[in-house]
């Protein structure tokens, strides 16, 4: 008989559960290794979907029903004055991360499950693959698959030249309750898909699901993601400085954020963006903001160690499919596998060649719908007509797009 594979998967998030999970299902035995020490379920922020991303779900026996999100039936765009510039009829689900994770860490062996685990390095021969962890411990299996994220330790370990790119801009973000929320901008924005754009920027907002993942009327939350220009040495840093004079780096810690950085980053809003969602700026308890990065990795396999999801590539977040092309990467690494049961360098070779491909398509389409925010860090001069192109119409068309219809993705 045939010994029961194993596999070794870093990074307990979206990604790493949905490569877990697949691989679990098919008989595989499985350890997820998470650094943080705690549950992730109270992380992550409001998230666009795709149907592609409930196939998966439902392929893992995850019920999808109407509790997973909230639907939109149209996007709108307003201007400074709150008018109405644009609006496009378009349904989608808008769901919250929790909302995802829960399930996917649910359906997961509990026991196989660690926190509080910090690789420090991998190690490989021709058979299998060691993870050392900082606490002196370590795990042998077949395959490990790093779902470590942007900043992926194993990915630097296996493959130090591929580093993430800066793209010139960060994102704010908040949520606020639906309760907080007066009357007149319920009535205006709540249900629908908002779009703002002053001049080099983008304000996204849409509902969410509320506090534990509640989707009644009256529990929803509304999210916001604003998207503006911020140089790296100068205006980042001083984002990422705190009360003490410490700079974070590239990201900081919400509660550390000055107070006069979050002030200063609502007055900006009142000035550009339309009443409705300068209230819903105003009223967001603990706004945060994330530099924006993108990633391509050269490779996905390297020996039996595999990239997934934001180990992988990371596109910025005008594709909205982050979590998508998390879930479809774990699928077709559990398929390919399948596949090739008795050769799994092949299997892996397979999975490089195809989400290598996807992957990289999906970063340009990220790079071009950016282009226009990152731009305004050059001189007008040199912006090219691409860089200038901020019609409402074309950027509401294709800002989270269905993947079906988004030609450069399609194959």
């Amino acid at each position: 008989m045939n010994r029961r594979q194993r596999a070794i998967v870093i990074g307990g998030s979206l990604g790493g559960l949905f490569a877990a999970n697949m691989l679990n299902a098919r008989g595989w035995h499985v350890d997820v290794y998470e650094r943080v020490s705690d549950d992730l379920a109270t992380r992550g922020a409001g998230i666009g979907t795709h149907d592609e991303l409930f196939t998966v779900m439902r392929r893992l026996g995850i019920p999808v029903d109407a509790s997973i999100g909230v639907e939109v039936a149209e996007r709108i765009c307003l201007d400074h004055s709150g008018h109405m510039l644009h609006r496009v009829p378009l349904p989608q689900m808008m769901t919250a991360w929790a909302r995802v994770y829960r399930p996917l860490k649910d359906l997961f062996p509990q026991r196989q499950y660690h926190f509080g685990m910090n690789v420090e390095r991998v190690e490989q021969d021709a058979r299998e693959v060691t993870a050392f962890f900082s606490d002196g411990s370590s795990a042998c299996a077949d395959l490990l698959i790093a779902a470590d994220g942007i900043r992926s330790t194993v990915r630097a370990s296996v493959l130090p030249e591929a580093q993430p790119r800066y793209a010139g801009y960060v994102a704010w973000r908040g949520v606020v309750d639906e309760k907080a929320v007066s009357r007149q901008t319920h009535d205006a924005i709540f249900d629908r898909y908002f779009f703002g754009l002053p001049v080099g920027e983008m304000m996204l907002a849409y509902p969410v699901p509320g506090r534990d993942n509640d989707v009644r009327p009256g529990h929803r939350s509304y999210n916001f993601v604003w998207y503006r220009p911020a140089d790296f040495t100068t205006k980042l840093p001083r984002l990422a400085t705190d009360a003490n004079g410490v700079c974070h780096g590239v990201a900081i810690a919400p509660p550390l954020i000055r107070p006069q950085v979050i002030a200063e980053m609502r007055a900006e809003a009142k000035a550009l963006l339309a009443p409705q969602i300068y209230e819903i700026v105003e009223r967001a308890p603990q706004p945060f903001f994330q530099a924006i990065f993108d990633l391509e990795s050269p490779t996905l396999a390297v020996g039996r160690v595999v990239l997934l999801g934001d180990a992988a590539f990371v596109a910025r977040p005008h594709v909205g499919m982050g979590v998508t092309k998390a879930a479809l990467d774990a699928q077709y690494l559990a398929d390919a596998i399948a596949a090739s049961p008795d050769d799994l360098d092949a299997a892996l070779e397979r999975y490089d060649q195809a989400r290598r491909s996807f992957g990289a398509r999906v970063v340009a389409r990220s790079r071009r719908l950016g282009a226009y925010i990152e731009a305004q860090l050059k001189p007008p001069e040199l912006r090219t007509p691409e860089e200038c192109d901020q019609r409402p119409e074309v950027v509401m068309r294709e800002i989270g797009a269905k993947l079906a219809n988004i030609e450069e993705l399609a194959g």
